[in-house]
C-alpha cells in the first residue's frame, strides 16, 4: 500500500505526555499512514513501551539510540519516513487529525505544494484553561508579495511534502533555534507555501521541554546570524508569540517572564488536563470556517 502520510515523533524521556499524544494518534491513524518514532535512549520507559507497541504492530517504525540533538532525532525521523507527506508530531503538544486531513488531501490534490502552515493555538500546562489564539496571516500574505524574503513560523504546525527535503533540506544540526531557522529556510528559498486558516495544532508549555535549558547567549547568537542570512528583519510580534510557536529564545524569555507561574507540572492531573486541550481545539475548528491561502 502507497504511504500517503508519515507521522514523525521524536522523543526522550518523556513518557507521560508520550502515552497521550501516541493514544490519540493510534484511534486516529488511516490506512496509507504510518508512524515512525525515533527515541533518544530514553530511561524512563519509554523505550520498552515504544517496543512493545512495534511488535505489535501499532507503530510502523521505530528506533532507540543517543543523537545528538533535537534537530538530528528529527533529522533521523524524517530521513526514515516513507510517506508523501511528513507531519511532525511533537509529544507533548496537542494535535487535530481532522484539520491535519484536510491539509493533507490538499497536498495530495495540488502535487506542486511543498509545505502547507495553520494558524496557531498554544497554552501553558499550568494554566490550561487559557488558550492563545494566533496567526501568521498579515507575515505569510507580505512574503506572497514579495514585501519580506523570510518569516518566521512554527513548525508544529507544519505538513512537508518528503520530495521537497532535497530542495529545503533537512533540520539544521548546529542550530538550538532548528525551527526558527527551518522555516526562515523555507519561506527565503521561496518554498511554494499554503496557509490553512484553521488549528491543526496546539503547542503546550511547560519545564520539561527540552527548550526550557537551552542556552540563551547562543540563542542570541544563533538568532543574529539566521536573521543575517536570510535577511529577516523580525516583526512586531510580542515575546509570548514566539513561546507559542515553541521557537527557542521566546520560550526562555517567556519562562522568564511567566515564573511564577511556569512551575513542574503535577503529572496526576495530566490526562484531564489533555482531555481538555483536545476537546477545545476540536471545539474551536468546529466553530470556523477555514480556507487555504495559496502563495501563487
Amino acid at each position: 500500500m502507497k504511504i500517503e502520510l508519515s507521522y514523525i515523533i521524536a522523543t526522550y524521556n518523556r513518557l507521560a505526555f508520550l502515552k497521550i499524544t501516541l493514544e490519540k494518534l493510534l484511534a486516529k491513524l488511516q490506512p496509507g499512514e504510518e508512524i515512525v518514532i525515533v527515541d533518544g535512549n530514553s530511561t524512563d520507559g519509554t523505550k520498552e513501551y515504544l517496543q512493545q507497541l512495534f511488535e505489535q504492530r501499532k507503530i510502523h517504525q521505530f528506533l532507540s539510540e543517543p543523537d545528538k540533538n533535537q534537530a538530528h532525532a528529527w533529522n533521523k525521523a524524517m530521513l526514515m519516513a516513507k510517506g508523501i507527506l511528513i507531519k511532525k508530531i511533537i509529544d507533548d503538544d496537542v494535535f487535530d487529525y481532522q484539520s491535519i486531513r484536510k491539509c493533507k488531501d490538499h497536498m495530495l490534490q495540488h502535487p506542486l505544494v511543498d509545505v502547507v502552515l495553520s494558524n496557531d493555538l498554544s497554552s501553558l500546562f499550568n494554566d490550561h484553561k487559557i488558550i492563545h489564539p494566533d496567526t501568521r496571516i498579515p507575515e505569510f500574505e507580505k512574503w506572497c508579495k514579495g514585501l519580506l524574503p523570510s518569516f518566521s513560523f512554527g513548525d508544529v504546525h507544519m505538513l512537508i511534502r518528503r520530495s521537497s527535503l532535497s530542495y529545503i533540506g533537512l533540520y539544521n544540526t548546529a542550530y538550538v533555534m532548528m525551527d526558527w531557522e527551518y522555516a526562515l529556510r523555507i519561506s527565503y528559498l521561496k518554498a511554494n507555501i499554503v496557509y490553512y486558516t484553521g488549528y491543526n495544532a496546539l503547542s503546550v508549555a511547560h519545564p520539561q521541554t527540552v527548550t526550557s535549558s537551552a542556552n540563551k547567549q547562543l540563542i542570541n547568537l544563533q538568532g543574529k546570524r539566521g536573521a543575517i542570512f536570510y535577511e529577516y528583519d523580525g516583526d512586531n510580534s510580542d515575546m509570548s508569540y514566539w513561546s507559542r510557536l515553541k521557537i527557542f529564545i521566546g520560550k526562555i524569555i517567556y519562562r522568564s517572564k511567566s515564573s511564577t507561574s511556569l512551575v513542574n507540572p503535577n503529572l496526576t492531573g495530566i490526562n484531564n488536563i489533555y482531555e481538555h486541550y483536545y476537546k477545545a481545539i476540536a471545539e474551536i475548528n468546529k466553530n470556523e470556517h477555514f480556507k487555504f491561502l495559496n502563495s501563487r
